[in-house]
């Protein structure tokens, strides 16, 4: 009996979500989605104004 325990060895939770191949590709997308729009954000908060030109 002690024999059968050892064969039903849980599995560790980092296996079964490193196996979950569209849980990885859905949080792969989804922090590239958000990182890329953070960097968007950030560019074009740190664009100059353009100085305005009044025409006399």
């Amino acid at each position: 009996m002690p024999e059968e325990k050892k064969d039903e060895e849980k599995i560790p939770y980092w296996q079964v979500f490193y196996d979950d191949i569209m849980l990885l590709f859905f949080l792969s997308a989804a922090i590239t989605f958000i990182l890329y729009t953070v960097w968007g954000l950030m560019e074009i908060g740190n664009t100059p104004v353009l100085p305005e030109v009044t025409f006399d």
